[in-house]
């Protein structure tokens, strides 16, 4: 009888948490059939995958400060033609759309446990694509005057609000600056947190300044 060798699968995952990158690295190094190195920026990353032979990223959304978006152009640029898959906690709809029309080859959620992330490494690395839950449709092209290109529509109350944000005002302040109730300027900036696919108000800031502001 002819002995089947098992392909090894080569992967690297990129994730700014310690904790967490040198846990899930040690499970998956028991794996017989996954090599898995870790690095925690896409300045690491993107040197690592220089030297090549890997087949797989294994990308947090959010890297502090820096985000999954800005590695996927980069990789490609940098000549990776290995799959990605988004291993994160979080992502909003809209990101994830954009996620995949960069490239990525599915969305892995944190919460699950460390078998499905094995079989979805698999998928992914054998050309297939991975996306859970909410995200069945995100591979698929949305309506162009709701994505447009991947951009965000921010309506004018929203451009206000994110204009005071920018100049370090607190929600109160906001409120007593736009005469509108301090519930109603949440509600916006949670508005805000889904469209641009962040958690926090740093993270939003530096989001604005790097893609959008252009829209202010």
């Amino acid at each position: 009888m002819t002995e089947i060798t098992q392909r090894t699968i080569r992967a690297l995952l990129v994730d700014d948490h310690a904790l967490f990158r040198e846990a899930v690295t040690g499970a998956l190094r028991g794996v017989p059939d996954l090599n898995v190195e870790a690095c925690g920026s896409i300045r690491e990353a993107l040197a690592i995958l220089e030297k090549g032979g890997f087949d797989l990223v294994l990308l947090d959304h959010d890297l502090g400060n820096e985000r999954a978006s800005q590695f996927l152009p980069a990789a490609r640029q940098a000549g990776f033609d290995g799959a990605v898959l988004i291993v994160t906690a979080w992502v909003s709809d809209t990101e994830a759309r954009r996620l995949m029309r960069q490239g990525a080859a599915g969305i892995f959620l944190k919460e699950a446990p460390l078998a499905s992330l094995v079989e979805s490494i698999r998928t992914v690395a054998s050309g297939g694509q991975w996306l859970e839950g909410r995200f069945q449709h995100a591979g698929e092209e949305g309506p162009a005057k709701e994505e447009g290109a991947g951009v965000p529509n921010f309506n004018e109350r929203q451009r206000k609000v994110l204009r005071l944000v920018l100049a370090g005002l607190s929600n109160k302040e906001i409120a007593w600056r736009l005469q509108i109730s301090e519930s109603y300027v949440k509600a916006i900036m949670q508005r805000l947190f889904e469209k641009t696919g962040v958690r926090t108000r740093g993270q939003l800031v530096r989001v604005v300044f790097e893609q959008y502001e252009d829209q202010l």
